[in-house]
């Protein structure tokens, strides 16, 4: 993807790397921690995020192949630029032991089926719902904010072995959720050098 990076972006970077060394990170890794620090204005993230290099290298080369995006909230979908995201919260309802949220991850999972990369950036419990499906997820990343189930929540996606990015903290959001993806999104793609 050829993108135009505005100046304010790149003195924005400029002065992140000033303050916090990132160069110890792999490649993937360090795109999304520093998208994720430069989308809250908060160096913490760097200690508090949690993922893998070959886990983010398999879902990049799934989100540049097609693979479809799910979000939780439209505020997520909003933020993730250059791609169309699925987001089936207005057609979801809550019932007695199912939250709204949790509703719209099943209707979702419906639409797109196994290998999707799934943002949750508002809502624990379509964390909580995404890891009782047989999604077969490409990546989760898995960031919603809050003080009640979020903590818990990331810890037991961490804990399911699926591909994930997480945090360990109540820290999260829709801006950090979608700039994780946008991480992925804007790092560019190697091409293998045709034989000769």
């Amino acid at each position: 993807m050829n993108r135009v990076v505005h100046p304010i972006e790149e003195e924005s970077y400029r002065r992140l790397r000033a303050r916090l060394d990132t160069s110890h990170f792999p490649p993937l890794t360090r795109a999304v921690v520093e998208r994720v620090i430069h989308s809250a204005a908060d160096l913490a993230y760097a200690d508090d995020l949690v993922m893998d290099e070959g886990e983010l290298a398999a879902a990049h080369a799934a989100l540049h192949g097609g693979a479809p995006v799910v979000v939780d909230v439209e505020m997520v979908g909003a933020g993730i630029t250059r791609r169309e995201t699925v987001c089936r919260l207005r057609d979801a309802v809550a019932g007695p032991s199912l939250t709204r949220s949790a509703h719209a991850i099943r209707l979702a999972f419906e639409e797109v089926g196994p290998g999707a990369l799934w943002v949750i950036g508002n809502a624990p419990t379509a964390l909580e719902e995404l890891l009782t499906l047989d999604a077969d997820p490409a990546l989760v990343i898995g960031l919603p904010v809050g003080f009640v189930g979020a903590v818990e929540s990331k810890a037991a996606l961490r804990a399911s072995g699926l591909p994930a990015v997480s945090n360990v903290s109540e820290k999260g959001g829709s801006a950090v959720a979608a700039a994780a993806l946008n991480a992925l999104l804007y790092h560019p793609v190697s091409h293998p050098e045709e034989p000769s």
